[in-house]
């Protein structure tokens, strides 16, 4: 019976919030629009910032809920996508199956220093694997490189019960 190593963490995140900067302006605007409903329906500025508050709030929590539904892995032996909170989707493919990694950054994105790192895997075509709205790319390329390393060297260590 064969016992599988552990696997050694490279890289474990989430996409930035900055990812997100187009969610929490539409929530910025709803608040405000809230705000001038309550306003105008209310007649007092009171309600008006009580709207406005509570809209934001809601926005800033669905946005970071949203976040924190999406995490990225590369381990030692592994890339893994996990996302969802109550229903949960899985992605994983070994490290010794990334052929390409690319990274793709517009103009905004690089300002924010956000972007998408995709993988070309062994997979079929229609394989989309990409960590999204990560914050530095280059550090997720860099991850992958060492754990490519990382693979080929377990890959020709001797197993330690082989005999020699």
């Amino acid at each position: 019976m064969s016992v599988t190593r552990p696997e050694t963490v490279i890289y474990s995140g989430h996409p930035s919030w900055r990812s997100m900067l187009d969610f929490h302006l539409a929530g910025l605007l709803a608040a405000v629009a809230a705000a001038a409903i309550a306003h105008f329906a209310a007649g007092g500025w009171g309600i008006a910032v009580a709207a406005f508050a509570a809209v934001l709030a809601l926005s800033l929590l669905v946005g970071f809920l949203r976040r924190l539904a999406v995490h990225y892995t590369i381990t030692d032996r592994r890339l893994h996508i996990r996302t969802g909170i109550l229903s949960r989707t899985e992605q994983f493919t070994t490290i010794d199956r990334v052929q390409n990694v690319e990274t793709h950054q517009s103009l905004l994105e690089r300002c924010l220093k956000i972007g998408t790192v995709n993988f070309d895997t062994a997979a079929t075509d229609d394989s989309d694997f990409k960590f999204e709205g990560v914050a530095v790319p280059r550090e997720v390329v860099v991850a992958v490189d060492r754990a490519q390393d990382a693979a080929a060297a377990a890959a020709a260590a001797p197993a330690p019960d082989a005999p020699r």
